[in-house]
């Protein structure tokens, strides 16, 4: 098996640097590319005004004698006539002149013949072209002139060419290269340099925010500061510091529930010890020890069960998943019917109102703790005979769950810690008998579902008669049954 070799992060500073440097460095090449093609033509029109200058020279030695056949053209041009216009040895100067009929009068009979289709206009007043042709498997720069020349026997248009070979201007093309690739080097460099330099100042913040977290200890998640940092920098550090906080809650979270768990987990596991080793030595009869046995162990299963279901609504409110819609009234019927059995036994006269479909963004497990916890509570708060309802109702925004019990009601010194997790007071209240973790439960579940809860006593006179159990949910899209 060929294990994928990891990926390379890549790197800010890389991609900043080459970012910038390399356009610079494809902008200077095209500059670069047409500054020299700018020198080489400023070059040739340069040289090709020597040209020019040594073919008006050739011209004017050019003279018209008679002949049987017509006005002839003669030159008496020497070579070393042209040594005048080359500028140094490297450089060759090769010359034709044709007579009125084309036929050659002087100079190098090999010499190309002008070409068929020269440019009706130059930027020379004088009839003169220019081109680039080979002579004797050489580059050169061609020059044709159309010189008129009149005498006593006649006038005619000579053609006189020059040609030279391309030595000096390619070591003057060259040199231009040379100079101008010089000054885009050093260009370049300085560039790079101020880029680098910008790059890595600009880029001090990430490198000394991560030494920062470097140095931190495990538990430290404490905000990180804003005030120095990069504005470009603040949307990162802001959700670093809210995701920081969400991990803090949580450690606080997890710590607490280990701290609660240690300590209410040892009372009943205490207890169970004693009653196990008072069986043991037999001070009370088997029957019995065991029945206390029992109830001691359901005691501590309802109290692990309800603080892993504490636990799990802590995560439901950290979670960011996709929640589902649920039906609340099918819930709430399947609840009832899963406690008919404890409502029997108190013989209560129990009504429900939970017919129309109550569609709430939750997930199912967690209405069916919530409806559970709130309808047990009523159950053990209401004495034997007593009425107990379970009213369902919904708008187009809110669903609400009232839970109405003939029970003692709350004290108004102890309604604002009925919800804190292990709640008990000096007589039975609704969620502080057990564990204390019912309402608890209840709010956390409130809180992550985005709605609300209150606890209210229903008076007569002056009287409590009861309290009502008051839980409203935002409505989600309707199911369909």
């Amino acid at each position: 098996m060929i294990l994928a070799r990891p990926r390379t992060p890549r790197s800010l500073r890389r991609t900043l640097l080459l970012g910038i440097l390399l356009p610079v460095f494809g902008f200077l090449v095209l500059n670069t590319v047409v500054l020299y093609r700018q020198a080489q033509a400023a070059a040739n029109t340069a040289y090709d005004r020597t040209l020019l200058a040594t073919a008006k020279s050739l011209g004017e030695d050019l003279e018209v004698s008679p002949s049987e056949q017509g006005p002839q053209l003669q030159a008496s041009v020497a070579y070393s006539a042209l040594e005048a216009f080359e500028a140094d040895n490297r450089s060759r100067l090769y010359y034709r002149v044709n007579g009125f009929a084309g036929e050659m009068v002087s100079g190098f009979a090999d010499l190309p013949p002008p070409r068929a289709n020269l440019p009706d206009q130059n930027i020379y007043a004088a009839l003169v072209h220019f081109y680039d042709t080979r002579y004797r498997d050489t580059p050169v720069r061609m020059a044709v002139l159309l010189q008129p020349v009149a005498g006593a026997a006649g006038h005619g248009m000579a053609t006189i060419q020059v040609a030279e070979t391309l030595e000096l201007r390619e070591t003057l093309a060259r040199q231009i290269l040379v100079d101008t690739l010089g000054r885009q080097a050093v260009l370049v460099l300085v560039i790079a340099m101020v880029v680098v330099f910008v790059v890595q100042r600009a880029t001090r913040p990430v490198r000394q925010l991560s030494h920062a977290l470097a140095a931190r200890s495990d538990n430290d998640l404490s905000p990180l500061p804003l005030e120095d940092a990069p504005r470009e920098l603040h949307p990162l550090l802001a959700a670093t510091n809210q995701h920081m906080e969400r991990l803090s809650q949580l450690l606080d979270h997890q710590k607490r529930f280990v701290r609660d768990t240690s300590h209410q987990l040892r009372t009943p596991l205490a207890v169970l010890k004693a009653q196990v080793q008072s069986a043991r030595r037999g001070d009370l009869p088997a029957p019995q020890a065991l029945e206390e046995i029992a109830h001691t162990v359901d005691r501590a299963t309802e109290l692990a069960n309800q603080m892993l279901a504490l636990a799990k609504v802590e995560q439901l409110r950290q979670q960011r998943d996709e929640v589902p819609d649920t039906d609340w009234a099918e819930t709430v019927r399947q609840v009832a019917l899963d406690l008919a059995p404890l409502v029997a036994n108190q013989g209560l006269d129990f009504s429900l109102t939970a017919t129309a479909p109550a569609p709430v963004r939750s997930h199912e497990w967690a209405l069916r703790e919530l409806t559970r916890n709130l309808l047990h509570n009523a159950i053990k708060q209401s004495p034997p005979g007593a009425r107990l309802g379970v009213h369902l109702v919904s708008d187009p925004h809110t669903v609400a769950l009232t839970i109405s019990d003939d029970g003692p009601g709350i004290a108004d010194a102890q309604r604002e810690r009925l919800f804190q997790p292990f709640a008990t007071g000096a007589s039975p209240r609704p969620g502080e008998a057990g564990s204390g973790l019912g309402l608890a439960i209840c709010q956390g579940i409130v809180q992550s579902l985005h709605g609300s809860i209150e606890l209210i006593n229903r008076t007569q006179r002056g009287q409590v008669q009861g309290l009502d159990a008051v839980v409203r949910l935002p409505r989600s899209v309707a199911i369909s049954v």
